[in-house]
């Protein structure tokens, strides 16, 4: 009968297993098909736009419908910034390594979460297996004022241990949205 019950907890390990391996698939997928850009890359897209002249070719977008996503994208981007309290100020990405089914990419990213500045530097290493794409990410380097807490500094290094960025981005703005709630009750009573 012991052998039953260890037999019940291994499939029930292995069914886990394969849930969170298919959670990590479909995490990975969504990253890949989001996509960040500065203010200053939006500034830049909308002067250039108000620059050229109206062209309407057969087959091609009018500068109108172009203007129209634009502020539609805009509009996304502030909603998002305003509701993750996250604001990018860069993203520059360099292609490290490219073959067919494998391509290395540096990135660094620099921002606030409410107050709080960060800068991150990663590796990400993208695999394509029959159609299937995984990401891996590697030599995460985080930069962060710890604001003389040693929780934040210990949270960094594990996670920089880790390559864990969506567990840095979720706790990041949990604590940052909580920094901001201490420090103007710290105000009002100075």
């Amino acid at each position: 009968m012991d052998e039953s019950i260890f037999k019940d907890y291994e499939d029930e390990i292995q069914a886990l297993e394969e849930e969170i391996r298919l959670l990590t698939e479909e995490y990975e997928n969504i990253q890949q098909e989001s996509a960040s850009f500065s203010d200053e890359d939006i500034l830049k897209a909308m002067k250039s736009l108000q620059t050229e002249p109206q062209v309407e070719t057969k087959g091609h977008v009018s500068l109108s419908d172009l203007k129209a996503q634009l502020e539609s994208l805009e509009a996304d981007l502030s909603f998002l910034m305003e509701f993750t309290g996250f604001h990018f100020t860069s993203h520059s990405k360099k292609t490290v390594e490219k073959t067919q089914n494998r391509t290395v990419q540096k990135h660094r990213l620099s921002g606030k979460c409410h107050s709080l500045p960060f800068q991150l530097e990663f590796q990400l290493l993208e695999m394509q297996n029959n159609e299937k794409v995984s990401s891996v990410v590697s030599d995460l380097s985080i930069i962060m004022e710890s604001r003389e807490d040693s929780n934040v500094s210990k949270f960094v290094s594990r996670t920089e241990e880790r390559g864990d960025l969506l567990t840095f981005f979720r706790s990041l703005s949990t604590y940052a949205e909580w920094y901001e709630h201490r420090r103007y009750t710290f105000l009002h009573f100075k």
